[in-house]
């Protein structure tokens, strides 16, 4: 058995080194047909990333008390929206445009490529206008859109982390820094083709780039912000708060399983020829199977510690299986993706009960699932993969650097002028009720009747 394991291992990265090696011609095809697919590769993986923060949504509210469910609603729904639109004004020129090795160009507004602004600009469609258009290989406009949905997702992992104690506005106006300025200043050292790049530092899709870089902001936030109240007693005693719904917590950990295959499968960047679709296929395979790994082993490894199978440590473990394929799921065999996502979901299990102990409250396990695992999947490039071990290193620890300083300064500059802890009042009463007047359950609020 080990050595048909070992054969069909060794099987998958025969193809994926022919597949390296195989001429660009043996899988040419017309240059419109390729735009078209690279295109569409782009704009269908950037959906699907999209629907991820619906994913966010569901099991953030899932996790958290009925009190705040509609709060952690507005919370995704904004973030993406001021992600969006900040990525638009400030943040894709900044990571990708003009990099000098450390940030890109600091102007205002993205733009379509010349050819596409011809092409919006055209009463008549000439043959010169779509041969320069197609001579881009894509639509710049699906380039955009597939950034952008990735920076929405640093963001989202903050939110729930400090869920149920802070404020709504403090919030948002750290995630306008965040996705102008944090988020794409460190991503251009890597994808913008920056000093990180220069070095060999590896990232596929982004287990550091973007799931540390939201984790460490989220770690921040939540040792500044502080624990809920009631969390911890002052014996060092845990006190567990259940989350409200986690049917709807599952559902939420399969939709971003789902979008995952956009995030992964669209890293290819590419659509145009029979090999970059079986590469995609190979990331989509990997990254399924890193998935599987973490839930597997988060499940084995709480009945272990505890006796019993804890279904959320299984949640997380499936996200900390797909966060730490992440960083190299076009580098590796099927066998060892399972592996890597096992070691993440393991990862998950230790790394949350000890926040606990720290006493850093994390209400949904985004720090160990997103941040402990991205760093373990950046890692496992240079140890599984062909990334260099040191450079990784440097990679994550720059950036984590550069994350946990800059996002600690604007906590601090927000707490320290218009406040980010709700009050102990509205905490107890929810900050549905507090902060939005509303209810995301109104026949089981307080003094409600039922009509």
């Amino acid at each position: 058995m080990f050595q048909l394991t070992t054969k069909v291992a060794l099987g998958i990265g025969a193809t994926c080194a022919a597949l390296l090696a195989a001429p660009a011609a043996m899988a040419a095809v017309e240059a419109e047909t390729g735009y078209v697919f690279n295109t569409f590769s782009f704009l269908f993986s950037g959906a699907l990333v999209m629907w991820m923060a619906a994913g966010f949504a569901m099991l953030e509210s899932g996790l958290v008390r009925t009190k705040n469910t509609a709060t952690i609603c507005l919370k995704n729904i904004a973030l993406y929206s001021i992600a969006g639109i900040l990525f638009y004004l400030v943040g894709y020129n900044l990571m990708y445009v003009d990099v000098d090795g450390f940030m890109g160009s600091i102007s205002f507004l993205y733009n379509p490529s010349e050819a596409e602004l011809a092409l919006l600009g055209a009463e008549e469609v000439t043959d010169a206008i779509v041969s320069a258009v197609v001579d881009n290989n894509y639509s710049v406009g699906s380039d955009w859109f597939f950034q952008m949905v990735f920076v929405a997702t640093a963001a989202s992992i903050v939110s729930g982390t400090v869920a149920e104690r802070i404020k709504l506005w403090p919030f948002l106006i750290f995630v306008v820094v965040l996705t102008a300025i944090i988020y794409p200043i460190q991503g251009s050292w890597t994808w913008g083709g920056g000093w990180l790049s220069e070095m060999g530092f590896s990232d596929f899709a982004g287990s550091t780039i973007v799931h540390s870089v939201g984790g460490w902001a989220a770690l921040t936030g939540a040792i500044i912000l502080g624990a809920r109240r009631g969390k911890y007693g002052a014996d060092g005693q845990v006190n567990p708060i259940p989350g409200a719904n986690l049917p709807l917590a599952t559902l939420g950990t399969f939709v971003l399983w789902l979008g995952w295959f956009g995030f992964n499968g669209g890293s290819q960047l590419a659509l145009g020829s029979a090999v970059d679709a079986t590469w995609m296929a190979i990331v989509f395979t990997n990254t399924n199977l890193a998935a599987a790994g973490g839930v597997v082993a988060a499940m084995v490894m709480t009945q272990a510690m505890y006796k019993k199978v804890d279904l959320t440590m299984a949640l997380n473990g499936a996200i900390a299986g797909l966060v730490s394929i992440t960083a190299g799921p076009d580098l590796t065999n099927h066998l060892m993706s399972i592996i890597i996502g096992a070691i993440g979901g393991a990862l998950v299990v230790i790394a949350i009960p000890m926040l606990d102990k720290m006493k850093i409250d994390d209400v949904v396990g985004a720090i160990s699932a997103h941040l402990v695992a991205g760093i373990w999947g950046t890692l496992a490039v240079g140890i599984f993969g062909s990334g260099d071990r040191m450079v990784q290193i440097i990679g994550i620890v720059a950036i984590g650097i550069f994350v946990d300083v800059t996002s600690s300064s604007v906590w601090l500059a927000l707490k320290y002028t218009m406040g980010i802890r709700a009050s102990d009042e509205d905490e107890d009463l929810g900050l549905d009720s507090a902060e939005l007047g509303l209810e995301a359950y109104p026949e089981f609020a307080r003094g409600s009747q039922r009509t």
